[in-house]
């Protein structure tokens, strides 16, 4: 939540869903967020602590009941839980477009993960994608349409190499430590 507010980045899919619901509000997320919007900072902030004074009163009684939910069946959970977004979605637009486009994105999520395919990436270039395009032209503009811009300052090559970094470190940290486990795994054989 913490990266979401102050620089307009969820970290989550959870976070995803409420960077969209902000930017619905014409309230965008990131540093200025603080200066032009310090109720609905605020507020966000208090109704985090009064949730979690809530969810300790509520759980201690409550955690038999929240176990048996856990255990229903998914094909009589979804359905219910279908049924109530359908009931959300038409309660707040009436209408039936957006119940399909419901349907879509709901089949659309469902065939992401049935490939293994990570469904947050696509929500953060849907959410950021306008906001990025808008900065770019922004930086281009000031530059006169010099692509050097994008990587001559200090900050934006500490972001590269940062960015290059957090791409390469995990394929290489993989391809290191997989050999590793394959030859465990050969030795208990």
């Amino acid at each position: 939540l913490v990266p979401m507010l102050t620089l307009g980045v969820p970290g989550s899919g959870t976070t995803a869903v409420l960077l969209a619901m902000l930017m619905t509000l014409n309230i965008t997320p990131g540093p200025l967020l603080f200066e032009q919007k310090p109720d609905v900072v605020w507020g966000l902030i208090a109704a985090l602590f009064i949730g979690n004074a809530m969810l300790l009163v509520m759980n201690i009684p409550l955690v038999g009941l929240f176990v048996r939910v856990l255990t229903v069946p998914p094909h009589i959970l979804m359905p219910a839980v279908a049924m109530v977004s359908f009931v959300g979605i038409y309660g707040i637009s009436g209408s039936v477009f957006d119940l399909m486009l419901m349907v879509l994105f709901g089949v659309l999520g469902w065939i992401c993960r049935k490939v293994d395919i990570p469904t947050v990436p696509i929500i953060l270039g849907i959410l950021l994608g306008n906001q990025m395009e808008n900065n770019l032209r922004r930086a281009l503009t000031i530059s006169n349409g010099d692509w050097w811009i994008l990587v001559e300052s200090s900050l934006a090559k500490g972001l590269w190499a940062a960015a290059i970094l957090g791409f390469i470190a995990p394929l290489v940290i993989g391809k290191y430590l997989r050999p590793k486990v394959r030859h465990e795994d050969d030795l208990t054989d």
